[in-house]
C-alpha cells in the first residue's frame, strides 16, 4: 500500500468549473477570482480579499505595501518555511531570527519584546500559524501597538484557524494564505491575501497589478480604450480566473473538507495517545486548530524540557529511521519544515549556528508529519497506526 502525505480533495465541479475561462476568453482576474476573493473574505470574516500567485508573493505584496524597505529589519520566527524569510529578503529588508515554543511550534511570544528593545530597526513582524494553528496573536497585537511596528501573518497553513471565532489573518494589518496542494484548499500554486484597511486595500489592488490604478474588469465596464494610469512601480502577481474557477470550488466545499481532516486527525489523537514516543499536536484553550498538516515531535519517550544540541542530534538519528522505515512500506512523511538559519544561505549571511535558536533546531530535527487528507480511508489510515505501532514496538 502506498500512502501520500497529503492529496488534494477535487470532485467533478472543479473539472466542469475549471474549463469555464477557457470558453469565455478572460483568464486572469476574470468574474472567478472576483467570486473567489469574496468568498474566502467572507469566510474569513476579513472586508477585502486578494488573490495572488502565491502565498510567498503576497507576504512580498504585503511587505511593500506597509512601507517595509531596505534597511528595515522584520522579525519571524526561526522555524518556519524558508518563504517567509525570503519575502523579506527579496525587498532588502533584513531577517531577524525569534525561537519558537517546542509545544506549539510557534514563535515564542515571550521573547519579542526584549528582541525589539535591542533594535529599532525593526518595523514589521511575521508570526506564522504553523500546521494550522495560530500564533499568540492577542499578545503579539499587544507588543505590536507599543513599539508602533506592523504585522504580516504568515497564515499559509492557517485556513480555518481560529482563537476566539477570530480567524486567523485578521488580527494584524494583513493576512497572506497559501493554496499550494499540501493545503487544506488548492488552486495549485496561489495565494490570498486579507486586509481590514480601507487605505492598504486601495494600494494592494494597485499593486498586484503593475500598479495600475484600474483593473481590467473596471476598465473592460467603462474607459477600456485608454490605458490606466500607475501610481506604483508594481508587480505582476495576478491570480488567473482557472485557478479562481478551482478556488471557487474549493471555497463551496470548504466545511465538508476541513470536517473530514478533523475527523482523521481525532483518530490519530486517540491511536498515539498511549505511544510515548510521539508527542500530539498542541492545542492552546479557546483555539482550534486548523490541521493544515498533522505534525507530530518524535521524542522517544524522553523529556525535552532542557535541549542540547547533543541530545538533539541522537534523537534525530532515531527520528530519520523510524521515517526511512515508514517510507518502505509505503508510507510518506516529512520533516514539519525548516529552522531556516541551519540554512546555508541564512547561516552565512548572518553568521549564525544550529544551536542559536535551539528549539526551532529541535523543531526542525525531531518534528514528522503524518498522512493527512480528506478521503484517507479507514483501510488507510490504519495501516498507518499499525506500522508506526510495529516500527516503534507498541
Amino acid at each position: 500500500m502506498n500512502i501520500p502525505i497529503s492529496k488534494p480533495y477535487f470532485d467533478k465541479e472543479e473539472l466542469k468549473n475549471i474549463v469555464k475561462p477557457l470558453k469565455t476568453g478572460w483568464l486572469v482576474q476574470g468574474r472567478y477570482v472576483q467570486e473567489f476573493q469574496e468568498s474566502f473574505a467572507s469566510f474569513s470574516q476579513a472586508d477585502f480579499a486578494h488573490a495572488t500567485t502565491s502565498c510567498t508573493t503576497a507576504l512580498n505584496l504585503s511587505l511593500v505595501s506597509l512601507g517595509i524597505k531596505a534597511g528595515d529589519k522584520v522579525l519571524i520566527p526561526s522555524f518556519s518555511y524558508i518563504a517567509t524569510a525570503n519575502a523579506v529578503e527579496q525587498i532588502g529588508a533584513e531577517v531577524v531570527f525569534c525561537d519558537i515554543c517546542i509545544d506549539t511550534f510557534n514563535i515564542d511570544e515571550s521573547l519579542i519584546e526584549s528582541i525589539i528593545k535591542k533594535d529599532n530597526r525593526i518595523k514589521a513582524i511575521i508570526p506564522v500559524h504553523l500546521f494550522g494553528l495560530c500564533a499568540n496573536m492577542p499578545k503579539i497585537v499587544k507588543i505590536s501597538k507599543k513599539y508602533n511596528i506592523k504585522i504580516v501573518e504568515d497564515a499559509a497553513c492557517g485556513f480555518d484557524s481560529w482563537i476566539n471565532k477570530k480567524h486567523a489573518g485578521t488580527f494584524g494589518d494583513i493576512g497572506c494564505f497559501s493554496f499550494h496542494p499540501r493545503k487544506s484548499l488548492t488552486t495549485g500554486e496561489g495565494g490570498m491575501l486579507i486586509t481590514n484597511s480601507i487605505d492598504l486595500n486601495k494600494k494592494i489592488s494597485q499593486l498586484k497589478d503593475h500598479g495600475a490604478s484600474k483593473s481590467d474588469r473596471q476598465r473592460h465596464k467603462e474607459g477600456g480604450s485608454l490605458l490606466p494610469e500607475f501610481n506604483y512601480a508594481g508587480f505582476n502577481y495576478r491570480m488567473t480566473d482557472m485557478q479562481g474557477a478551482l478556488g471557487v470550488c474549493q471555497m463551496q466545499k470548504a466545511n465538508k473538507i476541513m470536517k473530514m481532516k478533523r475527523k482523521i486527525v481525532k483518530k490519530y489523537n486517540e491511536s498515539f495517545k498511549n505511544i510515548d514516543s510521539l508527542k500530539t499536536p498542541y492545542v492552546n484553550k479557546n483555539y482550534i486548530h486548523g490541521y493544515q498538516s498533522y505534525v507530530c515531535l518524535f521524542t522517544n519517550g524522553e523529556d525535552l524540557t532542557f535541549l542540547t544540541k547533543s541530545k538533539i542530534d541522537k534523537l534525530n538519528k532515531k527520528r530519520n529511521d523510524f521515517m526511512d522505515k515508514l517510507e518502505m512500506k509505503g508510507i510518506s512523511t516529512r520533516q514539519g519544515t525548516h529552522a531556516i538559519h541551519t540554512l546555508s544561505y541564512y547561516n552565512k549571511k548572518y553568521n549564525l549556528h544550529d544551536k542559536d535558536f535551539i528549539k526551532s533546531y529541535a523543531a526542525d530535527r525531531l518534528s514528522i508529519a503524518f498522512p493527512l487528507y480528506p478521503q484517507m480511508t479507514n483501510k488507510e489510515f490504519k495501516y498507518v497506526i499499525d506500522q508506526v505501532k510495529l516500527i516503534l514496538g507498541n
